[in-house]
């Protein structure tokens, strides 16, 4: 009788864990507004603030792969959703831009960057020889559906009744999901006997020990080599261009054209549904084709797409918005299974940890994007200059296109 690896249920529950965790990422660019209206707040305080959320998601993500190693996927895990939950809870009684930063900065940052793309990569790594690319684009995807799931709910309460309660919200969601990862995620296919999918049966390995010294070592040896500074300085890019970029400014800089905030929101929310399908793709795609090669047309796809926007925005949705919004949902996160897989060629068991350092360059360029462009529209009085600077920016990400196949080339490429 045909059954079903356990590796899928797995990768099921890591998607929901990560649609949980996703949740507050529906919130800073529905609370600039309000919280500038309520508080007086420069839209470049409350953006720093997330910029700090952003800096510490990204930097928190190399360490936590380590401490998986070190403590086991559930605790890691179990913690993380804990301080999203905190932290999304603490702010409803905030009353200075400093607690802003504390909750929504620190604590919620440390949390989501524990289930950072780190977390999905340490997933498959060990749960899945064959179709990693296509579960890597599989749980990459489940960020996207928790924008989906969670964007146009958090709207409606913060149109209806404030951005209090959907801050509740949020934190309601990370808590929902901790006894599902208790109960049924498992650290190891060896925890149950298994081999992992499409390989072969291997013990579990020692617990690591010297998390945080793994992890600098990590660091070191990858960044004295040419393929580290490409992927890291691309994938900045790439975080600029969409976590700081559409995701914290998009719904204030279509407010300023005359659009509703709920229909702005649903607009990110329809980025959700075709950046499912677009990663998801995007994870098919790399198990076929060179990575880098598909990086380079995702980036050069983006800019373009960015420097039509200004042009688009409008009191109402109109038909070449929509084409917008399909065609940058399908690129939005579809950069990651390729540079996942080249993270896994050139730097192999460490890969995951290696990749968490590209994911934190990731989330410093989405992080100084999210307080630039506050600033830029506190000093402007328009977000089209951040728009312009971003698209223009993707022409740069064209540098992974010098990434060279492993062993060919490698000594040319040593930092």
């Amino acid at each position: 009788m045909f059954r079903i690896h356990r590796a899928w249920f797995v990768a099921a529950v890591a998607f929901v864990t990560i649609i949980g965790g996703a949740a507050f990422n529906s919130l800073p660019g529905l609370l600039i507004d309000p919280l500038h209206e309520e508080f007086a707040w420069s839209r470049g305080e409350i953006g720093f603030a997330v910029s700090i959320d952003m800096a510490l998601y990204g930097l928190t993500a190399p360490f936590a792969a380590a401490l998986m190693d070190r403590f086991g996927i559930r605790k890691v895990v179990v913690t993380a959703l804990s301080l999203v939950a905190a932290g999304a809870l603490l702010s409803v009684w905030m009353t200075a831009s400093w607690q802003l930063m504390l909750y929504w900065g620190l604590l919620v940052g440390l949390g989501t960057g524990s289930m950072a793309l780190a977390f999905s990569a340490t997933v498959t790594n060990r749960w899945f020889v064959a179709r990693r690319g296509l579960v890597t684009g599989i749980l990459t995807a489940a960020g996207a559906s928790g924008q989906l799931v969670f964007l146009p709910l958090c709207a409606w309460i913060v149109d209806e009744h404030g951005w209090r309660p959907a801050s509740v919200t949020v934190a309601l969601a990370a808590l929902v999901v901790v006894p599902f990862v208790w109960l049924l995620l498992r650290d190891h296919p060896a925890d149950v006997g298994l081999a992992p999918y499409g390989g072969e049966f291997t013990p579990k390995p020692p617990p690591t020990r010297g998390a945080a010294r793994r992890t600098l070592r990590v660091l070191a040896d990858a960044a004295r080599t040419g393929p580290f500074w490409l992927l890291a300085g691309s994938f900045a890019i790439c975080g600029a261009s969409t976590n700081g970029l559409i995701r914290t400014h998009f719904v204030p800089s279509a407010h300023d054209h005359g659009m509703q905030i709920t229909a702005a929101a649903s607009l990110l929310a329809v980025i959700g549904i075709f950046d499912v399908i677009g990663t998801i793709a995007s994870g098919w795609l790399t198990d076929r084709f060179e990575s880098r090669r598909l990086l380079a047309v995702y980036y050069g796809l983006r800019g373009i797409s960015l420097l039509f926007l200004p042009m688009l925005l409008a009191p109402t949705v109109h038909p070449p918005m929509v084409f917008f919004i399909i065609f940058y949902g399908l690129d939005w996160v579809a950069t990651v299974p390729p540079t996942l897989a080249l993270c896994r060629e050139h730097y192999g068991e460490d890969s995951a940890i290696v990749f968490g350092w590209v994911l934190a360059s990731h989330q410093v360029g989405a992080a100084v994007v999210a307080f630039l462009g506050g600033v830029a529209r506190d000093v402007f009085g328009s977000y089209d200059v951040v728009w312009y600077a971003s698209g223009a920016l993707c022409a740069a990400a064209l540098m992974v296109l010098v990434i060279r196949r492993r062993g060919v080339g490698e000594a040319e490429l040593v930092a």
